[in-house]
């Protein structure tokens, strides 16, 4: 069973009378209070996660058992070979990217990849990304260009690498050239945030035609925590400031700035990976399909108008 988080405790002391319920032998009394406490549990369920603040969406985001892009992948995909390397410096273990095939059709795969245990973690950074990981990243769309493959990008990361060595190489000019080159690749390409997406980090390889978001995932310039820090020298204000950031799939579709919500099992994706990766085929399926069959100059200037729009809320100029 997945770790529970903190404003599930209620859900929490089901779940330990649940488990000493089983421990007694079975009896047809027991096994109706264990169905009784599960239906109770279920219920709770439903409407703690109907009800989560901004903060509670952010927990959800980085539950450490929420599916990862691999995971999608393995689950979606058949034939994924993945491909290294961006050809000046050094393979950016942080980005996964490769050739596979999505429902017998041809696409490129690329997504961050956080890591689940400590060692894999260490291996992905976390799953930030250095700047070799973006031009990785822009190689292979190039490559998927030219052979007419539609491309998949799958978005989770606390935000680009920020060391010293990621300034050396140009992170910021890696992250710029791909803003530029994906917003005339002619191949159709689909973005799916599906965890946390942080700052530059995330939109280094988020630039696309559509962009789903999962239903608990976060989209934002900044960290509540990183946010809170700058106005308020106050991280511990990061509650307050991931209300202010409108980060949740509900305020961005609101804003424009995302294309579709994609439903989540209840309590999150990390409660039910089979089915949220089923909810996420039936949503990919379709927006693929749906851009696929729209003229390559249309869909390249629905892209760029559908960029330049966002940002505009509706603030008229004082008249002069």
């Amino acid at each position: 069973m997945a770790e529970l988080l903190e404003f599930e405790e209620p859900i929490a002391i089901l779940l330990k009378e649940v488990e000493a319920l089983s421990m007694l032998p079975a009896t047809e009394d027991r096994n109706r209070e264990i169905a009784r406490l599960e239906k109770r549990i279920a219920s709770i369920r439903v409407e703690v996660y109907r009800n989560l603040t901004a903060w509670q969406r952010v927990l959800v985001a980085r539950h450490p058992a929420r599916p990862t892009t691999m995971d999608y992948v393995e689950r979606l995909c058949t034939n994924f070979v993945e491909l290294h390397g961006d050809r000046r410096f050094v393979d950016d273990h942080a980005i996964v990217a490769g050739m596979a095939d999505y429902k017998g059709q041809p696409v490129l795969i690329v997504g961050h990849q956080k890591g689940r245990d400590t060692k894999q973690k260490i291996y992905r950074n976390f799953g930030y990304a250095r700047p070799e990981g973006y031009r990785k990243a822009l190689r292979l769309m190039s490559l998927a260009e030219k052979f007419s493959r539609p491309i998949i990008c799958f978005v989770d990361t606390p935000a680009a690498f920020p060391g010293i060595e990621s300034e050396e190489r140009g992170v910021a000019e890696a992250i710029a050239m791909n803003l530029r080159e994906m917003a005339v690749l002619e191949v159709p390409v689909i973005i799916v945030v599906h965890g946390e997406g942080g700052s530059g980090g995330a939109l280094g390889i988020a630039i696309g035609d559509r962009v789903l978001m999962h239903e608990f995932a976060i989209y934002s310039v900044i960290p509540p925590e990183g946010c809170a820090a700058i106005l308020w020298r106050d991280a511990s204000r990061k509650v307050e400031a991931a209300e202010a950031l409108k980060i949740t799939a509900p305020d961005l579709l609101g804003l424009g700035l995302i294309d579709e919500i994609v439903a989540e099992p209840v309590g999150g994706a990390h409660t039910d990976p089979v089915q949220a990766a089923a909810l996420l085929d039936v949503a990919l399926d379709r927006t693929l399909t749906e851009v696929s069959a729209m003229d390559p100059e249309v869909r390249l200037e629905a892209r760029y108008q559908k960029f330049r729009a966002m940002g505009q809320i509706g603030i008229e100029s004082p008249s002069t």
